[in-house]
C-alpha cells in the first residue's frame, strides 16, 4: 500500500463553500518526505504555454507527478471557485488550476485520495465505534426495533457498527437466525 494512502489529511483540508481543498504546498511537502527526489511537470502546449485553450474559450492544464519512479498524469479544466469552467482565463486562474491539478495528481498517488471518494478517513484508519450508538443497539428489545435503528444510520455508521448489530440480532433471535 502506498505510504501516502495512510496519511490522514483532515487537519489540512481547506473549505471554500461546499468544496474541500488540500493545500498544494502541504501536499508537496508530504510527497518530499516520502521521496526527496520526487518531481512534477507542468506540461506545455503550443508556444510553450502551460495551458491548452479549447474551442469554447475555456482551458485545460496538465500535470504529471513522479514519486519513486511511478508517474501519474492529471488533466484539469481552469475553473472558478464554484468548479465552473472559466471563459478566457487570466494568468491567475491558470496558475490556480495548475496547483489544483498538482494536488489532484498527488492524490492519484494516494495522499488525500479518500477525500475525492467522499470518505472521512484514510485507508488503514480504524473506524471509531460510537459508545452511545452501541448502547442504543444493545438496548433494542426486538429485531424490528434493531432494524429501524439500522435504517436510520448513515452507511459509514452501519459499516462501523455491523459487528454490534450482528451480535445483538443473534441475542434477540438465536445464533442460527443472524
Amino acid at each position: 500500500m502506498s505510504e501516502l494512502l495512510k496519511i490522514n489529511v483532515n487537519d489540512h483540508v481547506e473549505k471554500k463553500g461546499s468544496l474541500s481543498y488540500l493545500s498544494w504546498a502541504w501536499a508537496w511537502a508530504e510527497v518530499l518526505k516520502i521521496d526527496p527526489a520526487a518531481r512534477y511537470v507542468v506540461h506545455e502546449y503550443e508556444g510553450g504555454m502551460p495551458v491548452c485553450y479549447l474551442k469554447n474559450n475555456t482551458a485545460m492544464v496538465k500535470v504529471s507527478v513522479e514519486i519513486k519512479g511511478d508517474t501519474k498524469t492529471c488533466l484539469l479544466p481552469v475553473m472558478d471557485n464554484r468548479n465552473r469552467s472559466v471563459v478566457d482565463p487570466d494568468s491567475f486562474a491558470v496558475n490556480t488550476a495548475i496547483m489544483r491539478c498538482l494536488t489532484k495528481c498527488i492524490a492519484l498517488h494516494g495522499l488525500g485520495l479518500y477525500i475525492f471518494s467522499g470518505e472521512d478517513l484514510p485507508e488503514g484508519s480504524p473506524p471509531q465505534v460510537d459508545p452511545d450508538l452501541v448502547a442504543l443497539i444493545n438496548g433494542a428489545v426486538s429485531v424490528e426495533e434493531l432494524t429501524k435503528l439500522f435504517k436510520r444510520l448513515t452507511k459509514e455508521q452501519r459499516m462501523t457498527h455491523i459487528d454490534q448489530f450482528t451480535a445483538r440480532k443473534k441475542e434477540l433471535t438465536g445464533p442460527e437466525a443472524a
